[in-house]
């Protein structure tokens, strides 16, 4: 099989684990931060969402504004070379974050320094973020065949969400000092493992940089809206990933103070959906043999918003009037709405995941490989505003009354949405590239 192959190939596994390890870290560093203020520093729903929402924002912020320069350098200079200047960079970040996390445990500064410094070592995380984005799927048509890109695009997917599962599982499980500690480990393994990654050179003519934020970005967004295929791809894929970011918005402040449960519980909840991606990830390139298409995308979204409905409704059905401490896992499982919960975000995500990996594809498949970076680049900052469009409404539905549970439902809307473009995207998908003449 295609797929466990290339997890013996060292064209591809080192590039894999470097990935695995960076989405683990960050995820462990800001479950962490993320969990430990909520249920240990605030006890108000209102600041308690506001705060969930300002980190996911400061970590989304950095696609937006740099995702030009990340782009342009990767498809200008050796993407090995870059993975491992970003992956030593990260444990100097990862340092800022770990003394933060030091000085909230200890009560010390709490609210005047600590919790900035944590918010500015996340703002540094998506900053590493934004320049290994482009590079994780542009380098794959340089390293892999072509009838391996779409399951090399699968693993990275799938690998992503298991890192993104088992950082999250052990934030919620593990002290805060002990995640200070191997937020710096992993950080150092990072950079070890990063070495290993083949060199993958500048394919096309080498160009000046442009560092103007301004000028680039409007170029690279132009760049995309000169394909359609493209076009509708980066579309798809930025509201796929603005109904995410309010789900994970939510999960904290839903499960404290809707379903009385604890921050175990509210992790719980992330590794579900993070297992759903991962399944879904693999499901859809097992049912595409290696092709790229869209053909299952309108389906996935539509059953994607079907099943964040159906979660509202289990959700509301949630017995009320609670006292004394909040669940644990055991007395969350022991009732059996919790199972049926647990089940309807796995089935969320498992749609989710079917329905973007194939976009992802589209976009290293459908240009010159000297275009790859910048193209992933274009749909991560275009993503990223809406991500952060998603933080906003997420806040400004909290700040007039909206309750956690109705909040769901903007999720549902922006499936039905998206479902429009993934159909516009599999009826034009087979029309010829504007941009493979660049080869």
């Amino acid at each position: 099989m295609t797929t466990l192959r290339l997890l013996r190939r060292r064209r591809f596994l080192p590039l894999f684990c470097t990935q695995l390890l960076n989405a683990f870290n960050d995820n462990l560093y800001k479950t962490a931060m993320v969990l430990f203020v909520v249920y240990a520093v605030y006890n108000d729903p209102e600041a308690e969402t506001q705060f969930s929402a300002i980190a996911s924002a400061l970590f989304i912020a950095p696609f937006i504004f740099a995702s030009a320069i990340s782009g342009q350098l990767a498809d200008m200079r050796d993407k090995a070379k870059i993975i491992r200047t970003v992956k030593l960079c990260e444990i100097m970040l990862m340092t800022l974050g770990a003394a933060g996390l030091f000085l909230a445990w200890q009560g010390i500064l709490i609210h005047t320094f600590a919790i900035p410094l944590m918010l500015f070592a996340l703002f540094l995380a998506g900053v590493q973020s934004t320049f290994l984005g482009p590079i994780k799927y542009s380098i794959l048509p340089q390293h892999l065949r072509k009838q391996e890109v779409l399951a090399g695009t699968g693993l990275i997917e799938a690998g992503t969400y298991l890192a993104i599962l088992c950082g999250t599982i052990l934030a919620g499980w593990i002290p805060v000092e002990v995640a200070m500690v191997l937020i710096l480990i992993t950080a150092l393994v990072g950079y070890r493992v990063s070495r290993g990654i083949p060199p993958a050179p500048a394919m096309g003519t080498i160009e000046p940089i442009d560092w103007n934020i301004f000028r680039s970005s409007a170029a690279l967004v132009q760049f995309v809206l000169k394909d359609r295929v493209i076009y509708l791809a980066t579309i798809a894929i930025s509201v796929f990933w603005t109904v995410g970011a309010i789900l994970f918005i939510q999960f904290p402040p839903l499960a404290k103070n809707v379903i009385y449960a604890s921050k175990e519980v509210a992790t719980l909840f992330i590794v579900m959906f993070s297992i759903g991606i991962a399944i879904g990830s693999v499901i859809i390139n097992h049912l595409l043999k290696g092709e790229v298409s869209a053909r299952y995308a309108p389906l996935s979204v539509i059953a994607m918003g079907f099943f964040i409905l159906l979660f509202y409704i289990f959700v509301r059905q949630w017995p009320v009037g609670f006292e004394g401490d909040l669940l644990t896992i055991p007395e969350f499982l022991a009732f059996p709405l919790a199972w049926v919960l647990l089940g309807n975000l796995l089935l969320i995500a498992m749609a989710g995941g079917s329905f973007v990996v194939p976009l992802y594809a589209f976009l290293t498949t459908r240009v010159a490989r000297d275009r790859a970076s910048r193209t992933i680049a274009a749909t991560n900052m275009i993503s990223s505003v809406f991500m952060v469009g998603g933080a906003l409404l997420a806040i400004l539905m909290t700040v007039i009354g909206i309750g956690i549970e109705e909040q769901l439902l903007a999720g549902v809307v922006l499936c039905l949405l998206t479902s429009w473009a993934a159909k516009k995207l599999y009826a034009e998908e087979h029309l010829p590239s504007m941009h493979l003449d660049q080869e």
